[in-house]
């Protein structure tokens, strides 16, 4: 297996476990907290998404798709490239009221697709490629795509976990 074939399996897996973990779910649901402080399941799978489109464009050069497209709106925020969720207090939390499961997965799988399209166009050298030197060591494209795919294979087992917690109660 080369790389193209092992960073498209592993992200093309994302929009089922997200489809799952949204499944049933009204928006209020979406919005409900398992407790205080913890995160609900549309604020979770925001996020990862969130994460994926701000990563994979700034090593694209391109712009959000959270930016170009209606999504903000449709979650009750607004189109800001800056906003992913990290520091969000509880209030910015609460904030995140998407009209449904529907435009949490849709927004998502807009994201994973242009993120296999370009996966699928990488060659092995070009994970070497430095993309953040704000870090020590420097941050390569290699080390970026798995800290994303990491960071959203977490959130989306959260979001699973807290959709079963939802449903049992």
């Amino acid at each position: 297996m080369d790389v193209n074939e092992l960073l498209t399996d592993a992200y093309g897996r994302l929009p089922d476990l997200v489809a799952g973990a949204l499944d049933g779910l009204s928006p209020e649901q979406l919005r409900q907290a398992p407790a205080a402080g913890a995160n609900p399941v549309g604020w979770l799978v925001w996020h990862l998404s969130r994460l994926q489109d701000h990563h994979v464009a700034d090593v694209l050069g391109e712009e959000q798709l959270w930016v170009t497209g209606d999504w903000a709106g449709r979650c009750g925020l607004t189109a800001d490239p800056d906003d992913t969720g990290f520091g969000h207090g509880p209030e910015q939390i609460a904030g995140v009221r998407p009209e449904d499961g529907g435009v949490l997965l849709d927004y998502h799988r807009a994201v994973v697709d242009r993120t296999l399209a370009y996966l699928r166009g990488l060659s092995p050298g070009d994970l070497d490629r430095v993309v953040d030197e704000n870090w020590d060591p420097p941050v390569t494209l290699g080390v970026r795509l798995v800290s994303v795919l990491d960071d959203d294979l977490q959130h989306v087992g959260q979001a699973a976990y807290v959709r079963g917690l939802i449903r049992r109660g």
